[in-house]
């Protein structure tokens, strides 16, 4: 690519929607899962009782279902932004690529 076009591109008013949308949308994403995360670690740091709190008459505790919880959670936040990334993200992708063929 040569500057012009980088220029043309970074100066795109969809482009800027793309990187704008895309970065806020990740940055969203992540904090939800770090809270989630540092959550149960804070917990099982400073209130580990709660999480090794027994269900029923078994070996299992609340903690496990919680943690299993957690790893389910970030596979479906991951399916959230890659449904939308396929969608929305492709598509402003797409047309800024067209508009740069359109000037080339």
């Amino acid at each position: 690519m040569t500057k012009e076009q980088i220029e043309h591109v970074r100066n795109n008013p969809k482009y800027q929607k793309l990187v704008k949308e895309r970065s806020r949308f990740a940055w969203t994403l992540s904090i939800i899962m770090l809270v989630i995360y540092y959550a149960f670690i804070l917990t099982i740091a400073f209130e580990p009782a709660v999480l090794g709190t027994r269900m029923g008459e078994g070996v299992m505790t609340i903690g496990i279902p919680i943690g299993i919880a957690i790893i389910v959670i970030a596979f479906v936040l991951t399916g959230i932004y890659v449904k939308r990334a396929n969608s929305e993200f492709d598509e402003l992708s797409h047309q800024v690529k067209e508009e740069l063929k359109d000037i080339a």
